[in-house]
């Protein structure tokens, strides 16, 4: 299989590697608007090629859109055009992004909706680019399929075993659930970790002192803060509802510290430790 990877940065390329090395695909054809990333991405073997968009499409048996999620829409829509303008029914579609509602909701009367799949793999890291292409980033981890009854089951068939072969186990959801359960888990994460970020930096002036400081806690809480705007701020744009709901449900909580702590409330803020202290039942 041919396949044509849009966005050689940290998910594109890293599904590059392993597909082409565990025999997925046979070629992979990459398409990278930075002239600097598309040198680095083929000088590092993530592409057998690099072609221009158009090509790849024509090109390709199965094409994967790993750009943000704000170009991502716009681009699925502009392949399903193509594939409806060249007849090619046998061509798959899938996007990798961090919403779902929106993009789902713009493909869902296109003839040929069958021909996309709408998945999010559930990995990463805060790091960008080509260089962040790791092997093995997928194994073990969730992937999200959202309105599966929406395309075509041999096309669904297809992009459950390229998952299958990264390892993945998958799960299977409407959009918009996906969105409020990624809100909590995923971008509620994002939001406070450049909080943080920024209330650390604007007290403590000196950036020497931050790093003399910093321990593994405070190093691990705001890992997530080095995150590439590009990418996060059209998620939380379009996610913005759920995001906002869970930013406020933080905020409550973070007020009832706040409240204890002012009121030297041990008991209290034994109280709400404790009550977080549950997440060790989740995760492990």
């Amino acid at each position: 299989m041919q396949i044509g990877i849009i966005g050689l940065g940290l998910i594109g390329g890293s599904m590059a590697i392993d597909l082409k090395r565990r025999g997925f695909a046979s070629r992979i054809l990459g398409v990278e608007s930075d002239p600097v990333n598309a040198a680095a991405a083929l000088k590092m073997g993530l592409a057998d090629e690099i072609i221009p968009y158009e090509d790849c499409i024509a090109q390709s048996d199965l094409v994967v859109v790993a750009v943000p999620v704000g170009t991502a829409v716009k681009m699925v829509c502009d392949i399903l055009d193509r594939y409806k303008e060249s007849g090619a029914r046998d061509k798959i579609v899938i996007d990798v992004c961090s919403t779902k509602e929106q993009i789902n909701l713009s493909t869902h009367y296109h003839p040929c909706r069958g021909q996309y799949v709408s998945t999010h793999p559930m990995a990463g890291t805060e790091y960008s680019g080509p260089w962040a292409a790791m092997p093995n980033l997928f194994d073990g981890r969730a992937c999200i399929f959202a309105n599966t009854e929406d395309s075509d089951p041999k096309a669904v068939k297809t992009v459950e075993k390229l998952y299958d072969v990264l390892n993945m186990r998958p799960i299977y959801m409407d959009a918009a659930s996906h969105d409020v359960h990624t809100a909590y888990v995923s971008h509620i994460s994002h939001v406070t970790s450049f909080a943080l970020a920024l209330t650390v930096l604007d007290k403590v002036k000196d950036e020497k002192h931050i790093f003399d400081l910093a321990s593994g806690g405070f190093s691990s809480t705001v890992r997530l803060a080095k995150s590439n705007a590009d990418m996060w701020v059209p998620i939380l744009t379009q996610n913005h509802d759920n995001v906002l709901q869970v930013i406020d449900t933080y905020i409550q909580k973070m007020q009832a510290f706040r409240d204890a702590i002012a009121d030297y409330d041990g008991d209290k803020v034994r109280s709400l430790i404790e009550e977080a202290n549950r997440i060790k039942k989740i995760l492990r």
